[in-house]
Parts: C-alpha cells; structure tokens; sequence
C-alpha cells in the first residue's frame, strides 16, 4: 500500500470528487486501507482510524452520549479512559459509574434508564480481570444500552468481541497492532453500519483523524501480528511461571493461570492468554519502584504491545490519575509488556531484578 502524502486532491469540476476523496480529513486512499483491514479483522461492518486511541474513545463517546447521558464503565479501567470521563466528560453532564464488570449483579444493578453503554476492557489494564462478553452484552442490550470493547490488549488475533455479541470495538492501534513502538494511533469497528456513518461525520467533523504515514506504520505492523502475538504469548507464559514461583513476589496477575477469577471465560472467548502480566512485590511500593529500576532487558518506560519488553509502575506511571480514587491501583503493582526476545534473557533480567 502505498503512502498517500496529499492533504487535497485535484477535482473533476466543481462538486466533483475523483475517486471519492476531497480532503485527506475527510478522506485519505492509505488511511481507508488501514480501516478496511481493520474492519475485516475484526469481523465488523466498517473500521474508523484515529490519531489515537484517546481520540478514538472521545469521538465514540460524543457520538453515543450526550448530556444527562450515563456509562458503565469497568471497576480497574485503564487510566486514561477514567481521565477522559472523571475529568472531561462529567464536565460535559456524562455520568458514569466504575463497576467490576466480572460481577454481573453489580452490573445489572448500575444500569439505569439513561444508560447508553456499558464500556468493557477485557483483559483490563492493568489487573488482567476478565470480562464476559457474551453476558455483558446480553446486559447492555436488554437495557437499549451499546456494549464497547476495548481489545487492545488481546488484539483481534486472540478475541474478536463483535462476534460476541459487542456493538464496537475499540483500539489503541499503537499497541499491539502497530507492534513496534514507533506509531501512536487509534481505531472503532463498528457491528452497525448507520452507527459507522454517525461516527464517520463525528471523525470528519471532529477531525483527530490518523494520518498517511501513521496508517501506514500501522498496516505494517499488522501484517506480522500472528507471529509476533504467538511469540509474545509464548514468551509470558514463560515470564509466568518464574514469577509465580519467586519468593520476592506476592501475586501475579495473569488469565492463563488456572487460579485466576476469569481464566474459563478466557478460555472460551481467547484463543490464547496474551503478553501482558502484573504481579504485586513484596516489600510494597519501595520494591516495586527498585525491581522496575534495576531492570535492564525490560525497559522501564509507558506503553506496551511492542516487540520490545516494558516495565513500568501503574500507581506512578500510567494509572497516576486514578490516585485518590476508587480505581487506584496497589502501589506494590509492576506491570510488564512481554516482547519477542529470547524467553531467557528476559528470565534472567527479571531473577536478577526480583533477587537485589
């Protein structure tokens, strides 16, 4: 695919477009490639690309709700997402309420009559809890409600939530989809057409759009998905069972342990366990900051889904805004993205780490 540097095309008249494109917001040939890769992965009725994954999130979000409008939202979701409704949507009169969403009770009991989503992470960021699709949707769509998705985590490799009965899927396409740290970008797969033309006006009108290059990166990352997510996979069970057995660690946090709350339901809607794993430090917040700084294969830094490996502390670092709230997250937490390097090297970076 090639690079559509142009922000105009050349016109045939007055009012008449060659082609289809007018305007590289509007439209862009290597910006539609990516949304119709996109759509075909995740088995959806079409695909939007954005500058981010946050830009993504807002146009959807402005979109599907208005003031007085309310969200469900999950119990541990991701900071950023809280951020954009703790402090800019409230602002606007959406409501929401962060509700585990592996409880389905809980989440029966938070739907409201102005209720327009319930929003899910599955696995979330950062604990790795596991939401039920296939139940929550039935939830969500008994009430008139849309059920969102947010697959960044798993990419559409290991779940695809639309057939799961998701109304869109959301993406931080700077992630695992774009797979090299070297791209920020965001996508929506929609389950509805009409709902896919609403938001098309609203990326248009709003105009965080992904651009040429950007698109690009990201189809280029796509085409190695598969081998790279068999890899990152392969590489954290790994990474698992060292962790699960160093005395120097409290807890891990990981949906291909039998032990986990929601490894069946992962079973059933992944069809593998992903690269992301947390765990919890014994020695609290002090030994977790130690274990993140004596990394050495694992570079300390935010982001993940790269074929590089990351360490990072969520309570300082990525979920920072959380603080003071109900979705703060443990100050003993670390959490890793597992790359593509050799399963060694990042055992014995992360022994010699635990072990100072």
């Amino acid at each position: 695919m090639p690079i559509y540097a142009t922000s105009t095309y050349r016109q045939d008249g007055v009012g008449g477009m060659r082609g289809g494109y007018e305007y590289s917001r509007t439209g862009n040939p290597t910006r539609a490639a990516l949304e119709e890769c996109m759509a075909a992965l995740e088995a959806g009725a079409r695909g939007l690309a954005f500058a981010s994954g946050m830009a993504a999130e807002d146009t959807l979000l402005r979109t599907i709700a208005k003031p007085g409008d309310h969200v469900i939202i999950p119990g541990d979701a991701y900071g950023g997402t809280f951020r954009l409704f703790a402090k800019v949507l409230t602002r606007w009169g959406v409501d929401f309420d962060a509700v585990p969403l592996s409880d389905l009770a809980a989440v029966r009991e938070a739907v409201r009559p102005e209720t327009v989503a319930v929003w899910a992470e599955t696995p979330t960021n950062p604990l790795l809890n596991i939401a039920d699709i296939d139940a929550l949707a039935e939830i969500a769509h008994g009430s008139g409600a849309l059920l969102v998705v947010d697959n960044t985590f798993a990419s559409p490799y290991l779940q695809r939530p639309i057939g799961l009965g998701a109304d869109v899927v959301v993406h931080s396409t700077t992630k695992y989809l774009g797979g090299h740290s070297d791209v920020v970008g965001g996508a929506l797969v929609v389950a509805d057409p009409a709902l896919g033309e609403q938001l098309a006006f609203h990326q248009n009108t709003m105009g965080a759009t992904a651009g040429p290059f950007d698109a690009w990166l990201t189809l280029r990352g796509i085409k190695t998905l598969g081998v790279r997510m068999d890899r990152h996979c392969a590489n954290a069970e790994r990474v698992v069972e060292l962790l699960t057995a160093h005395p120097a660690v409290a807890q891990v946090y990981y949906p291909g342990l039998a032990e986990h709350p929601g490894h069946k339901i992962a079973e059933q809607q992944m069809s593998a366990f992903g690269g992301m794993v947390s765990f919890r430090v014994r020695g609290g917040e002090e030994a977790a900051l130690k274990v993140c700084d004596r990394a050495r294969v694992f570079t300390l830094a935010e982001s993940l889904g790269g074929v590089e490996s990351l360490i990072e502390h969520p309570g300082r670092m990525t979920h920072a805004s959380t603080a003071g709230s109900p979705l703060e997250v443990p100050a003993d937490l670390v959490r890793i993205s597992v790359g593509i390097e050799a399963a060694d090297d990042l055992l014995a970076d992360l022994s010699q780490a635990l072990d100072a």
